[in-house]
């Protein structure tokens, strides 16, 4: 019994991180330039100065949420690895 109740624990704990870790990887490029406000010919660069921008303004240590600077962090990423499937 008291595996079974390991196992269901594991489990759920697996789902629940994958479904953030989706959440987070699903966002649309063009989603994630309106949220940065960069161009489509934005650089690297360009991306990550933005992305420190707007994450010093809304990240959980200065007053702002987890659930946007989690947002913030993943237009960065989705930014950047679009830029690296070109």
């Amino acid at each position: 019994m008291i595996k079974l109740i390991l196992f269901v624990g594991l489990a759920v704990v697996a789902y629940m991180w994958w479904r953030r870790n989706m959440a987070a990887s699903a966002m649309r490029p063009s989603e994630a330039r309106t949220l940065l406000g960069v161009g489509e010919n934005a650089s690297a660069e360009d991306i990550r100065a933005a992305h420190r921008r707007l994450i010093v303004k809304v990240h959980p240590d200065a007053g702002g949420s987890a659930g946007l600077a989690t947002r913030v962090n993943a237009a960065r990423d989705a930014l950047i690895a679009e830029l690296k499937s070109r």
